[in-house]
């Protein structure tokens, strides 16, 4: 069994399970994804609450800072995952699986059209970080294929302009790199966030994290959690077409 990731919080307060934080990060993306595709059409979300300093404060930014909780968090339970999974390839393909399957609910809810290639979805970058860690262990006596492995699937990321990016993938790889050590995989995660301060916000509750895997067990729950993301979406783009948005 491999060591329990290294967290910040006491343990005696370390009171977040895998589930819960599954849960925290779904919310969160909830949210940001009814505020980026419905809510954003709504004058009043985004009238002018208040500035601090140079930040324009309204309710919109208020929900996407809430949002930008879910993408670290789904990060670090992917490297959770890949560590503790009993099987990496039936993982990996069930990454590639929803890939393929969210493409096109991820494309109407953006373009409202269900083929939009410059832009592809969150977990293209999920799979293609999963794919640099096997990858990375795979090879451990070949270290010329490891680096090769790593570098061509962080240009996949590029090339295939999926979700986050280059930032995301790279955030995967501090995370699994630096399991064991809490202050540099936080100070790190925060600073290569793509959303800044705001992202780095996630690495509150990861820090909380007990190591337990907690009530999200067996497959029907599993492919729950996986199929959300795909249906929300389409949800909401049969949303933006009620409202005419």
């Amino acid at each position: 069994m491999p060591e329990p990731t290294a967290v910040l919080a006491p343990k005696r307060y370390r009171h977040l399970s895998g589930s819960a934080l599954k849960v925290i990060a779904v919310i969160s993306m909830l949210i940001d994804h009814i505020a980026a595709h419905v809510l954003i059409y709504n004058p009043r979300v985004t009238t002018l609450l208040f500035t601090v300093g140079k930040i324009e404060v309204t309710w919109y930014f208020v929900l996407r800072t809430i949002g930008r909780l879910a993408f670290p968090i789904f990060c670090f339970l992917l490297v959770e995952g890949f560590m503790y999974t009993r099987n990496r390839k039936r993982y990996g393909i069930s990454l590639a699986l929803f890939a393929l399957a969210s493409e096109v609910p991820f494309d109407l809810v953006r373009s409202l059209t269900p083929y939009d290639p410059t832009y592809q979805n969150v977990f293209f970058t999920l799979l293609l970080g999963y794919l640099s860690l096997c990858a990375f262990e795979y090879f451990a006596d070949r270290p010329a294929l490891q680096a090769t492995c790593v570098i061509g699937l962080a240009l996949g990321s590029m090339g295939l302009l999926c979700d986050y990016g280059p930032r995301g993938y790279a955030l995967i790889l501090i995370l699994y790199f630096l399991r064991q050590n809490a202050v540099a995989k936080t100070a790190l995660g925060c600073c290569v966030t793509t959303a800044t301060w705001r992202a780095g916000l996630a690495f509150i509750p990861i820090n909380f994290y007990n190591g337990t895997r907690g009530f999200i067990k067996g497959p029907v729950l599993k492919f729950a959690f996986y199929a959300f993301y795909p249906v929300h979406l389409f949800i909401l783009w049969r949303v933006r077409l009620q409202l005419g948005v």
